[in-house]
């Protein structure tokens, strides 16, 4: 794969004790210095201008001025430091560069994963939150769209916790479909089955809410079944992965049970359904706080791309997963 990477995005400073800290990029880099085929891009940072078509223009004069004067807790979990600014518009500049690059036909070994922090997908159109102060997909997915390269977007949210922001600012849009399988009843408490979308974005919403305990055959259940009818019959222009590794079995901060093995697994069949409607891909990092797993996690994905067959799954879901999946269908009227 090729990776987007910049050392702007360690200029985010949360403190000794938050999560989401500069290390996990490093992570990421050590886990990745022996894999082959791996390629680093600095890609130019957003600019206001580019991150004001999904978020409110006095929210951005405001972050701006709180990183001005220092930082400090934005909100109780989000932390904001000097070089926070550079920061968040870097990684959004990363994310777009990973989906022009996707639109541009960059595919297969070259295909396209941006490494920025802070992750995007709970900053909604007003406000921070959730450690996001930019939404980092929805810059990417609302900048090709501004511009006519494509005309519709899926956005496909593995972390465990929800993208309300995502999902918030393409709510009422036909042109972004969003689909997210994420924890049920955690952080930041949206994204029940019954929201789908309003107005022009009825039925391009699709939330999997799954309870502690799910793991591998659970999400792919909900992405075969579910995920795979709901894409082919949107056909996007191009898929975005938010991919958070907190999902993850062994992540601190969650109760799912996605093995490191089930990455490749859902990232196998995401590049399918890529593929079966010839749609662009990429991959925007979002969570995952375990720095091992995190690692472990992001390197899966990139050794799918480089080759490695994917080990199948052996069990099957949960009766609950299947209950969900089934419900899904039929809010979203999948046959």
């Amino acid at each position: 794969m090729q990776f987007g990477y910049s050392e702007a995005c360690l200029e985010h400073e949360t403190g000794e004790r938050h999560p989401e800290t500069a290390d996990r990029l490093r992570a990421i880099r050590r886990s990745l210095k022996h894999k082959h085929h791996v390629e680093y891009t600095d890609a130019p940072a957003a600019t206001p201008e580019d991150v004001r078509a999904v978020h409110d223009g006095s929210y951005v004069l405001e972050l701006e001025d709180f990183c001005e004067d220092g930082g400090g807790n934005w909100d109780r979990d989000t932390v904001a430091s000097e070089g926070t600014w550079e920061a968040a518009l870097q990684s959004a500049g990363l994310a777009r560069w990973a989906a022009r690059e996707a639109i541009e036909g960059a595919s297969g070994r070259e295909t396209p994963f941006s490494l920025g922090r802070p992750p995007g997908h709970h900053a909604v159109a007003r406000k921070a939150m959730g450690f996001c102060f930019f939404n980092n997909a929805a810059v990417a997915a609302q900048s090709l769209l501004d511009d006519d390269t494509v005309e519709r977007v899926a956005i496909f949210d593995w972390d465990v916790h929800h993208g309300n922001g995502t999902q918030d600012i393409f709510y009422d849009s036909g042109s972004v479909f969003y689909g997210s399988i994420h924890e049920e009843g955690i952080y930041p408490g949206s994204g029940e089955v019954e929201e789908t979308g309003t107005g022009d974005g009825e039925g391009s919403t699709l939330n999997a809410p799954l309870p502690a305990g799910a793991g591998d055959a659970d999400y792919l259940h909900v992405i075969d079944d579910a995920l795979d009818p709901a894409l082919g019959a949107y056909d996007p222009d191009l898929v975005i992965v938010s991919a958070g590794f907190d999902a993850h079995e062994h992540d601190p901060i969650s109760r799912h049970r996605v093995t490191t093995e089930g990455y490749a697994l859902m990232t196998d069949r995401l590049r399918d359904i890529a593929d079966a409607s010839d749609a662009a891909l990429a991959f925007v990092l979002e969570g995952g706080y375990g720095l091992d797993t995190l690692s472990d996690g992001v390197s899966m994905v990139h050794e799918t791309f480089d080759g490695r067959d994917p080990i199948p799954c052996e069990n099957g879901p949960d009766e609950s997963t299947v209950e969900i999946t089934d419900e899904l269908r039929s809010k979203l009227g999948i046959e």
